[in-house]
């Protein structure tokens, strides 16, 4: 029979675990194309266009789709910075210039980590992609994606 203590344990743990669960985002999906030196990759992406899906992104995630990931759109070029806290899967994030060309890749980020991944200058969007997709693929800075934030269909 479990004791008082633990029955009140698991109660505050439920209460404090409650709000954060009731606050998951729900994510719009589109269709992106990156294309690069080895063909034209298409992805299913999550949109992540308000502040409340871009804190979130894909944390507590524990897999994805080869061909899925999501987008960070900033609305603006601005410099950016990520973390992998609560981020159970390792991710490629592409940081996009406002014409839609990638500026650099971050390969394989670390899962749970809280070290500091900057866009290392003003980018209008992140895209994340499973850990490993950018050099499976071949996909590169100078890339271009193909979507209608960037002038693409």
């Amino acid at each position: 029979m479990p004791t008082r203590r633990f029955l009140l344990f698991l109660a505050a743990a439920l209460l404090f675990a409650q709000p954060a669960l009731a606050q998951l985002q729900i994510f719009q999906t589109s269709e992106i194309t990156i294309s690069s030196a080895t063909g034209d990759h298409k992805f299913t992406i999550e949109l992540a266009t308000t502040p409340a899906q871009q804190e979130q992104g894909l944390m507590y995630r524990r897999s994805m789709a080869p061909d899925a990931g999501m987008l960070f759109d900033f609305g603006r070029p601005q410099p950016t910075t990520f973390w992998m806290k609560n981020t159970l899967i390792p991710l490629d994030m592409l940081f996009v210039g406002a014409d839609g060309r990638i500026v650099n890749i971050h390969e394989r980020a670390i899962p749970m980590s809280e070290d500091m991944i900057s866009s290392q200058g003003a980018v209008r969007a992140v895209i994340e992609l499973n850990g490993g997709t950018a050099a499976k693929l071949g996909i590169k800075p100078g890339d271009r994606v193909i979507y209608p934030i960037f002038g693409g269909k």
